[in-house]
């Protein structure tokens, strides 16, 4: 499947058979109006503006996922349990490592993501099951 017909997909619209051309299903036409109503904009602009952030958001989960497979697996440990809200000392205690270890190794991860603060891993990977690590 493309990168436009799954972005086309998560946003509700189906394929015509002319190209370039898509129907919007009837819940998300619904949504669009009364979206359209509240921000007092005409639907077309809205569904520009949501693609545009479909597709950024595609993107951005896109490469941090690759920033994610370029880690060590115990930086990914590191990563995830920071992620889960444990401390330092609380990640050294459970991969038997000490906290100066931890930070170092948060450090590197940091530094792959381009983040400055664990706020920001935490927030950038949000979304994402850590479960494995509790």
């Amino acid at each position: 499947m493309s990168i436009w017909r799954r972005i086309l997909s998560v946003i509700g619209l189906r394929p015509i058979s002319a190209p370039r051309k898509h129907k919007v299903s009837e819940s998300m036409q619904v949504t669009l109006t009364t979206l359209s109503q509240h921000e007092g904009r005409p639907e077309d602009d809205l569904i520009q503006d949501l693609l545009a952030a479909g597709l950024t958001q595609y993107y951005s989960s896109d490469v941090l996922l690759n920033q994610w497979e370029t880690l060590s697996p115990r930086e990914r440990d590191v990563a995830a349990l920071v992620c889960l809200g444990y401390t330092n000392k609380e990640i050294g205690g459970r991969l038997n490592i000490s906290p100066q270890t931890v930070k170092t190794h948060l450090r590197n991860v940091l530094i792959k993501f381009n983040f400055r603060t664990r706020f920001e891993l935490k927030l950038s990977l949000q979304g994402w099951d850590f479960s494995y690590w509790e």
